[in-house]
């Protein structure tokens, strides 16, 4: 069984995380993710996609991050325009409104 993502193919049996998320933190923020993670349960958003997230316990500066380049209609853009670290009442009024619930998991699992 095959899955894909909006970026390119997994295979399920061999684990999203390997295959695909350690791949896109790694081109999306310059930074290398440690082995240990916290699966977060994936999420249904309203536009139907499902998103996986995971938690990664380290030190990265925002400063640091450097990402890589996506092309649209002919012209180039960074995969993210800046990093920042914020506090959980913060970071919960700039995620996406379907992407809250990763928050709140990980709130919980911490407490």
């Amino acid at each position: 069984m095959r899955l894909v993502d909006s970026k390119g193919e997994f295979e399920a049996g061999r684990g999203i995380r390997s295959n695909v998320a350690k791949r896109e933190f790694t081109e999306e923020t310059s930074f290398t993710a440690s082995a240990s993670s916290c699966h977060l349960k994936p999420l249904k958003q309203p536009s139907g996609k499902i998103v996986h997230a995971w938690a990664v316990e380290g030190d990265a500066d925002p400063a640091r991050v450097r990402s890589t380049r996506s092309r649209f209609k002919g012209r180039e853009y960074p995969e993210i325009d800046r990093a920042a670290w914020f506090g959980l009442d913060e970071a919960k009024k700039k995620i996406l409104k379907g992407q809250i619930r990763f928050l709140d998991e990980l709130d919980a699992q911490l407490h």
